[in-house]
């Protein structure tokens, strides 16, 4: 792989490769600090523990199926907060989803310790036999753990920064204390696997329905787009604004693109980004989608021959559904990028790395403001070119320079 800088700070990465600031190589697989794997593989129910958003719980689908190949019939239970709920309901893995927004998560409203204990009674009506608690690394077991202790689940996984004692009974010394080592998907595999449950397949899932195919086709017929050609889908929002390329820039960078290539573009968002994303759209003189459901979205992203977006949802699904991405790249968190799916990784580099905010705590915003429309541009060709669409040469100048360690 390689690294391409383009100007100043900026970089872009190819496919397979971290923004993991200061450092680029595997770290050796963590093993089990404590407990045995014994009975993992024979479990008959079991719940898996995502409380994150909808990017999270995609970056995890290939843990969950080593969860459930090691023994088909298993019911295997997604809990998962209201933002990872939407996307779960297309996870071929996932036989049953329980909602939760608990207090040691961000939660969309106030905590309430009716709705714990009511979540205490309903794991216990489950009857888990064990529980694998995935987590970031900044992000304690510990909660959940106790949660699952006070339901009756008798074996906990989870990775811990310090002896969880009997609250885990099967745990995994946490390695990554200040900065993230290892991809976010990575992390959730080595965590199965210390409990002896490898995936065959480590590429992200997500099952798109047929009637969201149908929706989304008729849509953009309507529209006059021909799904045939070559076209790009630009979804310029996100969850957190610190993770946002401004829209004016995605304007300039979609231009770009359609005078270089003459593809049509297509425009997407949530429902709360109906307006700006339908501004991105007049000023393309293009098409706008929003507001849909996660399955249409999905649908969307598969029908796309490219997407370009920001680290945000949209990135994941693309990799779950194998359709090649653009990800401009807020240096917020470094172990979110584009999973086993061609892509370009675009950053500028900044000292304040890796801060982990929603909102840009220094108040400039840049490690995205100092990324330059065009170097968008020259990313959504540059991975084109790969995939084997015929477009003219990129507008900039790529040299290829040091290559990274994976």
């Amino acid at each position: 792989m390689t690294v391409r800088p383009v100007g100043g700070r900026l970089t872009v990465l190819e496919a397979g490769e971290l923004p993991l600031w200061g450092t680029a190589t595997r770290q050796p697989l963590p093993s089990l600090a404590s407990g045995s794997p014994e009975g993992w593989a024979e479990f008959e129910r079991v719940l898996a523990v995502r409380l994150d958003a909808m990017g999270d719980v995609l970056m995890t689908t290939p843990a969950l199926r080593a969860l459930k190949a090691v023994r088909p019939e298993r019911q295997l239970t997604l809990l998962t907060s209201s933002a990872g709920a939407e996307v779960a309901a297309l996870l071929p893995e996932i036989d049953e989803t329980i909602v939760y927004d608990p207090p040691w998560m961000k939660a969309p409203s106030s905590p309430d310790p009716a709705s714990d204990r009511a979540m205490i009674e309903r794991l216990a009506a489950g009857r888990f036999d064990a529980a694998a608690i995935f987590t970031v690394h900044t992000q304690s077991p510990h909660p959940t753990a106790l949660l699952c202790h006070l339901a009756g689940i008798a074996r906990r996984l989870g990775h811990s920064r310090e002896n969880p004692y009997r609250l885990l009974t099967e745990w995994v010394a946490e390695p990554e204390a200040d900065r993230p080592l290892r991809h976010e998907t990575r992390r959730q595999l080595d965590l199965v696997a210390a409990v002896g449950l490898d995936a065959r397949d480590d590429h992200l899932s997500l099952r798109v329905p047929a009637d969201a195919y149908r929706r989304v086709r008729g849509h953009l017929a309507a529209a006059g787009l021909d799904v045939r050609k070559p076209w790009l889908l630009v979804h310029p929002g996100a969850s957190a604004s610190s993770r946002r390329y401004p829209p004016e820039r995605w304007v300039e960078a979609a231009r770009i693109v359609t005078d270089t290539t003459g593809w049509p573009i297509v425009w997407s968002g949530a429902a709360n980004e109906r307006s700006f994303v339908a501004e991105c759209a007049a000023a393309t003189g293009a098409v706008a989608l929003h507001g849909g459901s996660v399955a249409d979205l999905a649908a969307l992203v598969a029908l796309a021959p490219i997407v370009a977006t920001n680290n945000t949802g949209p990135a994941h699904i693309a990799a779950a559904v194998g359709t090649p991405v653009v990800d401009v790249y807020a240096q917020t968190n470094a172990q979110h990028a584009p999973w086993h799916v061609p892509n370009r990784v675009v950053f500028a580099d900044v000292p304040c790395r890796d801060c982990r905010r929603s909102v840009c705590p220094q108040g400039h915003h840049r490690c995205l403001l100092d990324v330059p429309p065009g170097a968008v541009a020259d990313a959504v060709l540059d991975v084109a070119i790969e995939v084997g669409l015929s477009v003219p040469a990129p507008v900039g100048s790529f040299a290829p320079v040091a290559g990274l360690a994976q």
